[in-house]
């Protein structure tokens, strides 16, 4: 038994330095060759100070209460921001999001890398945000105090839709610095498998409705997700019900109009994992339709048998493995919170990844909840804010939340979380 855990723990490790490392690689190549950067512009208002710059040529954001400094027990979130289809850009005077605020209003200072790259950004976005973190510590934390100081700063990582799959990350590659995590509507689990999916349904969505988007391997790499496009798929969604009910039932969807939405967001979603794998990282030979009937097979049968399978083209395949399956092993406490029906990132994206952390040994440190509400990231302010505070009364107290839905907030709960 005890050389079955230190070869189990050798294993982990070699595992977790390997995808640090291929995370990191692109993004230390692109930097050498940058220009220096400018001075960051600093403003400051009764609320605290908001600094805005760049590292490395990548923009970012830092945000700090009033009373941060003075504080004895100060504390830091690092931000994952999600998907997006351009560059971040933040302004010093502008306000934080409503994943945000309700973080900073508890007294947490907040850090927010931009990116260099926009779509699937991890493997850019988490050694870019580890830099960030690196330099607010040198500059914010009791510089002439040191690594003393730093060390004495309670860390929390948090991250919405792509930024959920970047807090797994954070815990599971380098979980020393942090205390814990919070994934608000994440897409949470082997980036494979999910994005796997959304390839069969949109090659499912061309056997009812040939060419109407482009082609699928390759994608056009400067495809964009335009209302235009959308319509599009609208109208010929209702002019064929019966394909628009295949696929409402195959996609779990409710409505035509999130079929439509969601086809042509995965289309640009496609194009860019095709060109940043440098070839077609996705298969649905094996992948095996079912769902678009409730009550017959037949038309199951019938989109099997006729949808054109692809097949994908293994280095292109690695890539998309590399960034990111998860090992399980989560190493702080993570409370997950999603709505009870996601469009985008469907409630159940973190059963797999709740089985692999089963199997890894780790089940003790995650727990999901959920809120009344359709759409995705569709939380309320408040609802973050209580989602926060379950999360830090489970680091401070031990106490783990309980699954299911988000409970209302315990009096006097959210002046704890102040007090840091």
């Amino acid at each position: 038994m005890a050389h079955s855990a230190r070869l189990k723990s050798r294993v982990l490790a070699v595992a977790l330095l390997c995808g640090a490392a291929l995370l990191s690689s692109a993004s230390a190549q692109r930097k050498s060759s940058l220009p220096p950067d400018p001075e960051p512009l600093i403003v400051t208002s009764s609320a605290g100070i908001t600094e805005v710059g760049t590292l490395s040529g990548t923009q970012y954001r830092i945000d700090i209460p009033a009373t941060w400094s003075g504080n004895p027990r100060r504390a830091l979130v690092v931000y994952f921001h999600g998907y997006s289809e351009g560059i971040y850009g933040y302004h010093a005077e502008g306000p934080l999001n409503e994943q945000t605020q309700p973080i900073f209003d508890r007294g947490y200072a907040i850090i927010q890398s931009a990116f260099s790259t926009p779509g699937w950004a991890l493997a850019e976005a988490y050694p870019e945000t580890e830099q960030l973190r690196k330099y607010f510590l040198k500059q914010y934390a009791q510089p002439a105090e040191g690594k003393k100081a730093a060390k004495q700063i309670e860390t929390i990582v948090a991250g919405g839709s792509m930024g959920g799959a970047l807090v797994v990350a954070a815990l599971e590659l380098n979980p020393k610095p942090y205390a814990g995590g919070l994934d608000l509507c994440g897409s949470v689990g082997p980036t494979d498998i999910a994005f796997q999916r959304r390839f069969a349904w949109r090659a499912a969505f061309d056997f009812y409705f040939p060419n109407l988007m482009p082609p699928l391997v390759p994608t056009p790499p400067d495809f964009r997700e335009t209302r235009a496009v959308r319509e599009r798929v609208m109208e010929a969604l209702k002019a064929s019900p019966t394909a628009a009910a295949a696929l409402h039932g195959l996609m779990d969807l409710h409505t035509d109009r999130d079929v439509a939405d969601d086809i042509v967001y995965f289309t640009y979603v496609i194009a860019d994992l095709q060109r940043r794998a440098g070839g077609n990282p996705f298969d649905n030979r094996n992948f095996l339709y079912t769902g678009t009937n409730p009550s017959s097979t037949t038309t199951d049968i019938a989109l099997n048998d006729g949808v054109r399978r692809y097949p994908d083209e293994p280095a292109a395949r690695d890539y998309l493995l590399r960034h990111y399956t998860p090992s399980g092993h989560l190493n702080r406490p993570m409370l997950a919170l999603h709505t009870a029906y996601d469009p985008r990132i469907p409630g159940s994206t973190l059963a797999i990844y709740a089985e692999q952390v089963a199997i890894a040994g780790f089940s003790h440190n995650l727990v999901q909840q959920y809120v009344h509400r359709d759409g995705h990231c569709s939380f309320s302010p408040e609802e973050v804010g209580r989602s926060f505070d379950e999360l830090i009364q489970w680091i401070h107290n031990g106490k783990r939340p309980v699954a299911g839905a988000l409970p209302p907030t315990p009096h006097g709960s959210a002046a704890l979380s102040s007090t840091h």
